[in-house]
């Protein structure tokens, strides 16, 4: 067991209020709220999210331990669980500094949870993100394909750098859990947005947590590794898809302009003559795909000057990568075309370029 000894207990019980959304929960809740109430004694809310008569007993339970029971109809996912929960608290207990979110199956462990509320106590303009330990053997495979997946796609895509984006266990403030009552997403994927609604406005700080699975073959779980990827992935694709449209198009206007002037400059220069369509294409090009990616891709807020300069400085080295493995391509491969190496080499430039806009140029 962690230690504990450094935990502001009155502290964390004034300012933080835990909430534990519970889809047909079993023992272990109300094992989980046994072990809390040995040194907790704040705001426990737990959110039924359309359980069933069946699991009332584990929902009576919790009342027994002084948790407030918030109940759904019918099953409405774990986003719209949170988002309801974080307007009870917002309502029912003005002044907290925010809450933490935990799961019901124990796969989060009491000291744990306590670490979260004091890091929120003591960073409460920051999203506290509790972080598993994937490398251990006791997790499940699909677990480790799926955070390693996520972690990736969002620092590439989405520039979120955190190691488990798929932790329940979360220090939220409460100015932020405001914010997220307009965030869409009800299910698992609202948790992404989080994450996406975060950036430039609550810095992550993450708390290494314990990793709790009961066994690979016995260990359950709500997500659906199908279905609740592919909302995910729909999230990212929604972040990714408008500068890949850009992109594109500036590419095609890029070609379409290459392609016309190979004809006029080959017969005056043999060796030069695709460094000068090269650089004639990419100019117009270039000032295209700023103009787009300045205000609708990115959205930037910074000056236009500042923005352009960065933009065409990436533009320049861009170009002249392009040119000089086009080049060198034509010589190697004298077979294929100008346009085809062009667009081979463009397409992997493309992906370094999505890298240094997101994190520099438009940041």
């Amino acid at each position: 067991m962690s230690d504990i000894s450094n935990i502001n207990f009155p502290l964390i019980e004034e300012k933080i209020v835990l909430i534990i959304p519970a889809y047909e929960p079993d023992d272990r809740l109300s094992a989980l709220l046994e072990e809390l109430r040995k040194d907790f004694h704040g705001r426990i809310v737990i959110v039924n999210d359309g359980s069933g008569a069946k699991y009332d007993k584990y929902y009576e339970t919790a009342k027994d331990y002084g948790c407030v029971v918030l109940n759904h109809f019918a099953n409405m996912g774990k986003g719209r669980a949170l988002k309801n929960a974080f307007n009870y608290c917002l309502n029912e207990y003005p002044g907290i500094t925010g809450c933490v979110t935990a799961d019901s199956d124990g796969q989060h462990l009491p000291e744990d949870i306590y670490r979260v509320m004091q890091e929120l106590c003591d960073n409460d303009k920051c999203l506290i993100l509790g972080c598993r330990d994937f490398s251990h053997e006791d997790v499940p495979f699909r677990s480790k394909l799926g955070n390693g997946f996520m972690k990736g796609a969002c620092r590439f895509m989405c520039g979120v750098n955190a190691s488990d984006t798929q932790t329940g266990l979360r220090g939220i403030p409460a100015d932020f859990m405001t914010l997220l009552l307009n965030t869409e997403g009800e299910r698992f994927e609202f948790e992404t947005r989080m994450l996406l609604d975060a950036r430039d406005r609550y810095p992550l700080k993450e708390v290494i947590i314990q990793t709790v699975y009961e066994s690979k073959e016995n260990h359950q779980s709500h997500y659906n590794t199908f279905k609740d990827s592919v909302r995910i992935g729909r999230i990212l694709a929604g972040v990714f898809v408008k500068f890949v449209i850009s992109s594109l198009s500036s590419t095609v206007v890029d070609l379409l302009i290459f392609n016309a002037l190979c004809p006029l400059f080959k017969p005056v220069t043999a060796l030069y003559y695709i460094t000068i369509a090269t650089v004639i294409a990419r100019v117009i090009s270039a000032v295209y795909n700023y103009t787009i990616n300045y205000k609708i891709v990115f959205k930037s807020k910074d000056s236009v000057g500042r923005s352009a300069v960065k933009y065409f400085a990436l533009a320049l080295i861009q170009m002249c990568l392009s040119a000089l493995f086009t080049t060198v391509g034509v010589f190697l491969i004298p077979i294929l075309p100008e346009t085809l190496i062009k667009a081979i080499v463009d397409v992997c430039l493309f992906f370094i370029s999505y890298g240094v806009q997101r994190t520099i140029v438009f940041k």
